[in-house]
């Protein structure tokens, strides 16, 4: 096995053809900036953000949905905090609540369960968003709903799906050689997942985790890997091939595929996740919320989570949109590639 010293020479000193590699997921962008990986690269590695924060990639029209629930005289919108301050097309869920909505921020969503069964005669809403990561945890909250009868809870959703998104790019002739594929994600689909897009497109994936070394590890393996329509496992302690069975179960149990709308994006066909018609009563008004009217309309997140600019990039950032401010998405999550580039840039 390669040891740390040897991977860290190898990609400082690569000298080979240009490798443009995009990590995914919001969770490796933070954790390559936190452990400094960028500056030890050679010229000839670049890492790109890509459209893996949910929150970052929710539409406007979510939100505003979102926001429109809340302020109905019997409906609570339950949420986690990180949705809070994401701009609708004119305010946040947070401006909202100021102004009398009725919000809640939560932790896990079993939370609402408690809110309904003391308050039954008021509606409760949860904002369900994400990727395969927490869509199992969202079926396992449908469960407890149908088995318990309650009957004052609905979702709404924006659950997309990674591979959907990385299609998407690739249709669209994105310049990438390579792709760090998220580790939590395929803990649940299986690294399996990727394997029809790397066949197709003949470029290489590697599911890597979320410390140092291991992102380490997959880089190194990429950048050996590169032209090559493959993927390999390079967190095997937490991933497989096939991923989680039981998890997959719930998901198709309660969910079928749908097109989603990408904050910046656009619809993708077949990218999302929606409650199956046999749930429909427990579906807050999921289906449909496909416009994204931002407030700013000089915020570049659209391009800042396709890799056609760097977070820096955007005329907005530092200036008018900072943590404390943000005009985009990008700058709401702690995972969002302009959040992060303020906190480590």
């Amino acid at each position: 096995m390669t040891d740390l010293a040897e991977m860290r020479r190898f990609l400082s000193q690569y000298d080979g053809p240009k490798m443009r590699i995009m990590e995914i997921c919001g969770s490796h962008t933070a954790s390559i900036a936190k452990n400094g990986i960028k500056e030890i690269l050679s010229p000839a590695i670049q890492l790109i953000s890509g459209p893996g924060c949910p929150v970052c990639v929710t539409p406007t029209a979510y939100v505003d949905r979102a926001i429109a629930l809340a302020k109905r005289p019997d409906t609570c919108l339950v949420t986690f905090g990180d949705l809070l301050r994401v701009p609708g097309s004119s305010e946040s869920l947070s401006a909202a609540k100021g102004m009398g909505a009725s919000v809640e921020m939560v932790y896990a969503p079993a939370d609402v369960v408690t809110f309904a069964k003391k308050e039954p005669d008021k509606q409760f809403v949860f904002a369900a968003i994400g990727f395969e990561t927490t869509i199992p945890v969202y079926a396992l909250l449908m469960e407890e709903l149908l088995r318990e009868e309650i009957t004052n809870v609905k979702l709404l959703t924006a659950c997309k799906t990674m591979p959907g998104a990385v299609s998407f790019l690739l249709e669209n002739g994105a310049d990438l050689q390579g792709f760090l594929a998220p580790g939590h994600v395929c803990t649940v689909t299986g690294s399996d997942a990727f394997a029809p897009l790397a066949k197709k497109y003949g470029i290489p994936f590697a599911v890597a985790g979320f410390e140092g070394e291991e992102l380490l590890a997959a880089l190194y393996g990429l950048l050996h890997m590169q032209g090559k329509g493959m993927v390999k496992n390079f967190y095997p302690s937490v991933v497989t091939a096939e991923g989680n069975p039981k998890a997959k179960e719930l998901i198709e149990r309660f969910f079928e595929p749908s097109d989603a709308a990408w904050r910046g994006l656009g619809i993708i066909p077949g990218s999302g996740l929606c409650l199956r018609a046999a749930y429909a009563s427990f579906d807050a008004g999921s289906r449909d919320l496909t416009e994204d009217n931002q407030q700013n309309q000089a915020c570049r997140c659209g391009q800042v989570l396709t890799g056609k600019l760097a977070p820096t990039d955007c005329p907005l950032f530092g200036k008018v949109c900072t943590p404390l401010t943000p005009q985009g998405a990008c700058m709401v999550s702690e995972e969002g590639s302009c959040h992060t580039a303020m906190r480590y840039q």
